[in-house]
């Protein structure tokens, strides 16, 4: 018998061994040997010469950009001294300000009104705030007229003045002296704390209606309605609505039980539709903004019928034009209608206040039956990085996003005086993310949220 013999044999394919058996024959070895494992890999050799030729090709464009950018780069640069020095002469316009010999007549104009306004106001008044108020104004006239022939006033400087002015004269209009002292918690100033939700209930018409508005009754005219909760959906997009319940008891609420459904528009898209979250039950009427409109619809409940005003100002924001925002825009929160200790609000912004929030107050004229605007601030807080507002004690308060379960109230704007606090950090907690509507209810001081179909209730301390 012939002995076997067994030899080792390295691959170059994979470095591992390969096992032969073979036999002894007149003093050789004999075997087989599978070769394929050592053929030359043609493919692989091919994808990586087409990988290099593609590299190649890539490296020689490359190349052939460089030189042109090489070529072009003094030109370029040339152009650039050229047109730095011609702008040299009107350097000094990034800090003095670019103005129009229109802009300063249409500013002029509007202090002749506010002057005349003023007037008015010093002469049934006559006290230390008119005074001073009369003082600056005369300085403004001054700065107005310098800026006229000389470029050493910045006329964002005087617009800002403005602003505050108007916000100045519409504080004295008509605010009583006693303002602060109407009621003990507005004594006391702002908001100092806002209590944990003391109420939280999904929607009557279900969480799928993300958007809307609920609340108390914001002023009683009767007994019976001294108890009354409403509710009112966006049914249609999250945007428009037609139709809001009322609930005459806390308990019947809670329960959605005993409640009466009222349709002030005919269909959704029609006039006196509501769009946007931004409704407000205030004795016996339901204010909101009208159906694609700048306007401000009361609707009676006793008498079916609906009133309306436009909101002052250049360039009125509505239909998702500055809607809020923050985090998740809401969509067509434009016009926001609150109601408080002082009476009715709307909060918006518009184009002739750079898309800032607007503060304007409501008056409803029981004996000429006319729903008017009475009284204008505006303020510098743009509405579009704001979550949500709402008025308290004739005070607007901001909120704004902080994480899926916390708002933050963050700034106040007091039409009293016309100044503003940014330095607030109230925190409001809450069920989900996203905030459709904040409003305030001066009967228990309590503010409600609608909160993507989840309805909370706050307590505020003062």
């Amino acid at each position: 018998m012939l002995p076997f013999l067994l030899l080792l044999l390295t691959s170059t394919k994979d470095g591992h061994t390969q096992r032969v058996l073979g036999q002894n024959k007149d003093g050789s070895c004999h075997c087989e040997v599978n070769s394929t494992m050592w053929s030359f890999p043609a493919l692989k050799y091919e994808a990586v010469l087409l990988q290099v030729q593609t590299c190649k090709g890539s490296l020689s464009s490359l190349q052939e950009q460089m030189l042109l950018s090489s070529n072009y780069l003094p030109q370029i640069q040339a152009q650039l001294v050229n047109v730095t020095a011609r702008l040299q002469p009107f350097q000094y316009l990034h800090h003095q300000g670019l103005y129009t010999a229109l802009s300063l007549r249409l500013l002029g104009q509007e202090l002749s009104k506010l002057e005349i306004d003023l007037s008015s106001i010093h002469t049934q008044l006559n006290n230390t705030q008119t005074q001073k108020l009369s003082k600056e104004m005369g300085k403004l006239r001054k700065d107005l007229e310098r800026i006229q022939n000389s470029d050493i006033i910045n006329i964002k400087t005087v617009k800002e003045t403005l602003r505050y002015l108007k916000n100045s004269v519409e504080s004295c209009k008509t605010i009583p002296k006693d303002f602060r002292g109407q009621q003990r918690y507005c004594l006391k100033g702002l908001i100092t704390n806002i209590s944990e939700p003391i109420t939280t209930k999904i929607s009557p018409y279900g969480k799928s209606y993300i958007s809307g508005s609920w609340g108390r009754q914001a002023q009683i005219d009767t007994e019976g309605e001294k108890d009354s909760y409403w509710v009112q959906p966006l049914v249609s997009s999250h945007i428009w609505g037609n139709t809001f319940r009322v609930y005459q008891t806390y308990e019947d609420f809670m329960a959605s039980v005993k409640h009466r459904d009222y349709t002030f528009a005919p269909s959704y898209s029609h006039a006196n539709a509501i769009e946007g979250p931004s409704g407000v039950l205030y004795g016996e009427a339901l204010y909101y903004n009208c159906f694609r409109s700048a306007d401000i619809c009361r609707y009676d409940l006793k008498t079916n019928t609906v009133k309306r005003v436009t909101l002052p100002g250049t360039g009125v924001g509505f239909n998702n034009k500055f809607p809020y925002c923050y985090y998740d825009c809401r969509l067509n929160s434009d016009v926001d209608v609150e109601a408080d200790e002082t009476g009715l609000w709307v909060l918006y912004a518009t184009v002739g206040n750079h898309g800032n929030l607007v503060v304007s107050r409501l008056a409803w004229d029981g004996e000429a039956q006319t729903l008017n605007v009475t009284q204008t601030w505006e303020t510098r807080l743009f509405k579009k990085a704001v979550s949500n507002a709402f008025m308290v004690c004739g005070v607007m308060y901001a909120t704004r996003y902080l994480d899926e379960y916390r708002e933050e109230v963050f700034y106040a704007f007091d039409t009293a005086t016309g100044k503003e606090d940014n330095s607030l950090a109230l925190p409001l907690e809450k069920v989900v993310k996203g905030v459709a509507s904040l409003s305030y209810n001066p009967v228990n001081k309590r503010i409600y949220m609608y909160n993507d179909g989840y309805l909370l209730a706050y307590q505020t301390y003062f």
